[in-house]
């Protein structure tokens, strides 16, 4: 390519970004820009069409991806999931039992939110949920409006970074590492967000009792029997879907993808046991399944038409020049690296970015020899605050959607900002100390 001609991957790179701030469908925005800046190159004398020849092959390489195939099997458990009542159960069971504490509904809301992305991994299920139920008794008991927002949108993100989570299969299929050691290396940063985040309650509960007090007596009381039989049968079945789920995993009895295929059948058992499982909820959740799986592999389409014609107007020599000569080396990667995927996540999902940016950087971590197991494990905790941070927060609009009028859409704003610092602290300590991610993979190793 002429140096004159150089401006069209830069252009084309910016021109995608535009079009999805803008709000129009990913897979369309994609594949249009790429479209558009194929037969401009082409028309200058710049572009190779050859490279468009390589675009059937690469559709049928995604849809053979045995990888991706996890994707629809952790959407259809967390959907099932969602039908059989568990999350309801869940926080009644917490919220009795840490009632007494001040501040402790919104760390039950905390400990569920933990439990549900270990089992789930589906934000809108979970912050639905969570925002049903909780939301208006801990504003009917006085807790402070933007701290029962913000805890119940934070905790509802928490499926993104403790596995089995959907962020961490595309991550490892786009960083062309194991998905299982993604998991496991996720495990200790996931817990840390979650003690993060109950921390910051005690803390608030302990200096300003007003935001969040305790349960009054007559609403926790329940006999010491009745409420040990009711752990039981609440807190068992999660955990053994856990177990089935992460345990096969970390102990390499089946790839993730076969853990998926075993957690569907989980929460099938689930939901027929606690009398949910109809042939409408499996109606409902296999379209809910399919919608979103076919969102997925349509913006995987437009990606891969946008990344060839991409590739064939040098922009990815042109971002790799730039970010593999950035000053400070490794620092100024990771630095530079985090603060476009944090402030992309203002404007756009996690998907998109997990299949535009994200590639880019790849090159580059090789280069500078970053371990891409605990890249792609920051660049997770790092799209878990894109469901946070406004104007386009998944979670956000998920929690307004269920709010009571009451409950502006100022208020959800101000109450996240807390836990989106949280989980910026907690993605610089998983910077500095690197082992925190690496340790339980190095265990099997």
């Amino acid at each position: 390519m002429t140096l004159a001609y150089e401006w069209l991957g830069p252009v084309m790179f910016a021109g995608a970004l535009v079009l999805l701030s803008s709000g129009y469908p990913v897979a369309f925005a994609l594949g249009g820009v790429a479209i558009l800046f194929g037969l401009l190159g082409i028309g200058l004398g710049v572009f190779d069409p050859i490279f468009l020849t390589a675009m059937p092959q690469r559709i049928f390489g995604i849809m053979a991806n045995y990888t991706l195939l996890a994707i629809p099997y952790f959407i259809f458990m967390g959907a099932m999931l969602e039908k059989s009542g568990i999350a309801e159960r869940l926080l009644e069971t917490m919220g009795i039992l840490l009632g007494r504490l001040r501040g402790g509904l919104a760390l039950a809301v905390v400990l569920v939110g933990a439990l549900l992305a270990a089992t789930t991994g589906v934000v809108a299920a979970t912050v639905v949920a969570m925002g049903l139920i909780s939301l208006p008794i801990m504003l009917r008991y006085g807790y402070n409006k933007e701290l029962a927002t913000g805890v119940i949108a934070a905790s509802g993100t928490l499926g993104q970074i403790i596995p089995p989570s959907v962020v961490l299969v595309v991550l490892g299929d786009q960083l062309g590492v194991s998905v299982g050691d993604l998991f496991i290396g996720s495990v200790i940063p996931g817990l840390m967000m979650a003690s993060a985040f109950a921390l910051h309650v005690l803390i608030v509960a302990f200096i300003r009792p007003d935001v969040a007090p305790a349960l009054p007596a007559e609403v926790r009381e329940i006999g010491g029997k009745a409420l040990g039989k009711r752990v039981i049968q609440v807190m068992i079945p999660p955990l053994i879907l856990i177990l089935l789920v992460l345990g096969s995993i970390f102990f390499g009895f089946a790839t993730p993808t076969e853990a998926g295929a075993v957690g569907c059948a989980g929460a099938i058992a689930l939901a027929a046991a606690n009398g949910q499982f109809t042939l409408e909820s499996l109606r409902q959740v296999c379209d809910t399944t399919l919608r979103i799986t076919s969102m997925v592999v349509f913006i995987l389409i437009g990606s891969t038409a946008f990344s060839l014609v991409f590739r064939g107007l040098n922009g990815d020599q042109f971002m790799f020049d730039v970010l593999a000569n950035l000053p400070g080396g490794k620092i100024g990667f990771l630095f530079v690296s985090m603060t476009v995927v944090f402030l992309l996540g203002f404007f756009i999902d996690f998907f998109e970015i997990a299949f535009i940016v994200i590639p880019l950087f790849v090159p580059v971590a090789q280069k500078l020899g970053i371990d891409l197991v605990w890249y792609g494990v920051v660049l997770g905790a790092n799209l878990q605050t894109s469901f946070l941070t406004p104007p386009f927060g998944f979670a956000l609009f998920y929690l307004r959607g269920v709010a009571p009028p009451e409950v502006t859409t100022s208020d959800i704003y101000r109450g996240v900002i807390p836990f989106i610092l949280l989980q910026l602290l907690v993605l610089l300590l998983i910077i500095i100390f690197p082992g925190i991610v690496s340790f339980l993979p190095s265990l099997g190793s």
